[in-house]
């Protein structure tokens, strides 16, 4: 009987070992951010103040199907940014495999997608991106990957998103723009969270505050 309870404890422990923790937010709203410091500015969703708070700027690019994405893309839709290069053999990878979790977890979802700007522009032409995202599984419409003017998708990585955490130390143009950095965007083009994309944890947070986020609207 002795061995029989033992083997039940051990496959009990090893059942809840293997379980993946479900994370909730951390708040009952999310904070606002307009600077690359990333200090949280907690705003009543409403208020007068948001008018004047930082937005992401217009932009045009085009993805790898060939389609012109511009702010209108995500009109009334919560995403997620990230900046990548399809030759990367860094941490690349990493940061969109786990931009397919969140593309996974929402795909359903049709009020969030995900926009990840190639900082290699020049090199990774619309087919090139296209066979990247066959590769990867990318579902056309919720997941864009995008290629464009190099000085505007620099200029929106540094001064739009904040994805850089150089405080202090001025870029270049000719500086490269190389960043491990995911950030939340909701539905009126404010930044509400940054996340470091190659950590799970992270990621899993992430899931759980663009949760959260839905619900402002309910």
């Amino acid at each position: 009987m002795k061995n029989y309870s033992l083997l039940f404890l051990v496959v009990l422990l090893c059942n809840c070992k293997g379980k993946t923790e479900v994370k909730s937010s951390r708040v009952d709203a999310l904070p606002y951010y307009n600077d690359a410091s990333f200090t949280p500015h907690w705003l009543e969703g409403k208020t007068t103040d948001l008018k004047s708070f930082h937005k992401i700027p217009e932009f045009t690019l085009t993805n790898q199907d060939g389609q012109q994405i511009t702010q209108k893309t995500f009109e009334n839709k919560i995403y997620v940014t990230d900046f990548f290069f399809t030759s990367c053999p860094g941490i690349c990878p990493k940061m969109t495999e786990n931009m397919s979790v969140l593309q996974d977890a929402f795909k359903d979802d049709d009020q969030v997608l995900l926009l990840s700007h190639s900082v290699t522009p020049v090199k990774d032409s619309v087919s090139i991106l296209k066979h990247y995202a066959e590769g990867k599984g990318v579902i056309t419409n919720k997941w864009h990957i995008v290629t464009g003017d190099r000085k505007q998708i620099y200029d929106l990585g540094r001064q739009a998103y904040f994805v850089e955490e150089d405080l202090g130390n001025k870029k270049t143009d000719d500086d490269f723009l190389h960043t491990e950095n995911f950030v939340l965007i909701d539905k009126n083009k404010h930044i509400r969270g940054i996340y470091n994309g190659l950590n799970k944890t992270a990621v899993q947070q992430l899931i759980a505050d663009i949760k959260t986020l839905e619900m402002e609207d309910k």
